[in-house]
């Protein structure tokens, strides 16, 4: 699957920083509607190769640690089972990738995050991260082979995002008038800047037992589970090295999906708003 990539600028990326997963029960529904919405693992349609964000005015956050708590419980009420995977990835178009090779370092940075999910979310416009992607096919276990965002997919073993030294939080529940649901998680390192900004305003998930993503050592290994029936999206906080994980092209299809910038969720939805007395 590994893959080299000669030297390129950097354009603007038309697509998130992963592909997105078709749950089980929803399988269809994500077939038909595939090229109207965002996929699983991200927000970074509005970045350019070399990071920065195109950003527009940010709303000042409503969500307090107590709103995104009841956030969570409506989360959890649909996530559905638990399936098994061992890679994080994130698919942008060729021309993302040669550009951190040849200007970043081979390293992938945190970019700003936008404005998208949840009026009220205290991540938008203030947290940086990366967006990675986790769901697998539910009949193959292993990540979908088509992707509205680029060709090109790092994949990186679980391990090196999310172990004993990483804290995860919940950040989102959001759909966009759609019958799926998005989850936004935040994996950061313990001790980290993103790990002290995300302790101050989101709920922390305990790594071996939630709901949405867990890691918990069986048999003396390290196994990862993920929700069945949200789409997440996953942020991880720290530069990463494509070093660790291996490049290549999908063999699947390149399916082009309609702009999402700054997208909101559908206000209307009984399943993923709640109230906070505004």
């Amino acid at each position: 699957m590994g893959e080299t990539l000669g030297a390129g600028s950097p354009e603007e990326d038309g697509g998130d920083a992963g592909s997105w997963h078709k749950p089980g029960r929803l399988e269809r529904q994500l077939m038909s509607g595939r090229q109207e919405v965002r996929g699983a693992a991200g927000r970074d349609g509005l970045l350019q190769g070399d990071g920065d964000a195109l950003m527009s005015p940010c709303l000042s956050p409503d969500y307090a640690k107590e709103h995104l708590a009841q956030l969570q419980e409506k989360a959890e009420l649909i996530a559905g089972r638990m399936l098994r995977f061992s890679v994080f990835y994130r698919n942008q178009h060729k021309e993302y990738f040669q550009h951190v090779r040849m200007h970043c370092g081979n390293v992938m940075k945190p970019s700003l995050k936008d404005n998208s999910g949840s009026h009220g979310s205290p991540t938008s416009g203030m947290l940086h991260g990366i967006f990675f992607s986790c769901n697998t096919e539910f009949n193959t276990g292993q990540p979908p082979q088509d992707s509205p965002y680029g060709r090109y997919r790092f994949q990186i073993p679980a391990q090196r995002l999310f172990n004993p030294n990483t804290n995860l939080y919940f950040a989102d529940f959001y759909c966009m008038y759609t019958a799926y649901h998005y989850v936004v998680l935040v994996l950061a390192p313990k001790g980290s800047s993103g790990d002290l900004f995300c302790r101050e305003r989101l709920p922390q998930l305990d790594i071996s037992s939630n709901k949405f993503l867990t890691c918990c050592v069986e048999e003396g290994e390290l196994v990862y589970r993920h929700a069945q029936d949200s789409i997440l999206e996953v942020i991880y906080t720290e530069p990463v090295d494509l070093s660790l994980g291996v490049l290549g092209e999908i063999s699947g299809h390149q399916l082009m999906s309609l702009s999402t910038a700054n997208a909101k969720k559908d206000p209307s939805c009984k399943t993923c708003n709640i109230s906070v007395g505004r």
